[in-house]
């Protein structure tokens, strides 16, 4: 029998777990599951470069809900949301042409620096989703934008009829 190694080493270990269990669909939902719903978006970070402690604690969280809820018998999705090139995206972007190529996004134009956010997006979003795959989180392996048609239309409908039943919080405390 061979020796116990003396120290974990999570490198030669863990990939190849979350790789089985991705193959097996532990984290796929099915949309015609007879099971109750449950779902998470996460909210994106800003592609501004990798998770900070707050996303996660954040995430987390979330991952403990999600894996309740599964043991519970909810068919749950529990779907990674990116950052929509928003501002952040775009302050990093700037911030790293004014420190890569001294140019601002006036030099490149609007073309240029949308392709230049655009790959900034890919690049720094795709970081965020293995960062959660190398905690373990069992959110599904694919990102949805969360200024999509599908998500923004869940929000709009969600946000209304906790409104209607007088169970939204508001600042005026109503």
């Amino acid at each position: 029998m061979a020796e116990l190694p003396k120290t974990y080493d999570p490198n030669s270990v863990e990939p190849k777990w979350y790789a089985r269990w991705e193959e097996a669909g532990y984290f796929r939902a099915d949309a015609h599951s007879t099971k109750p719903p449950y779902s998470i978006v996460i909210p994106p970070p800003n592609v501004t470069g990798i998770l900070t402690l707050g996303h996660v604690l954040n995430n987390t969280i979330q991952d403990i809900l999600a894996r309740r809820a599964r043991m519970q018998g909810f068919e749950v999705l529990w779907l990674p949301g990116t950052d929509h090139a928003g501002v952040g995206t775009q302050t990093a972007v700037e911030k790293n042409l004014r420190q890569t190529e001294n140019k601002t996004r006036h030099d490149l134009g609007r073309e240029e620096f949308i392709r230049r956010v655009v790959e900034w997006t890919e690049k720094h979003g795709g970081i965020i989703i293995k960062q959660l795959k190398r905690l373990g989180a069992s959110a599904i392996g694919r990102a949805n934008v969360t200024r999509s048609t599908t998500i923004t239309s869940a929000r709009s409908r969600t946000f209304s009829s906790t409104f209607i039943a007088k169970v939204t919080f508001t600042a005026a405390g109503e």
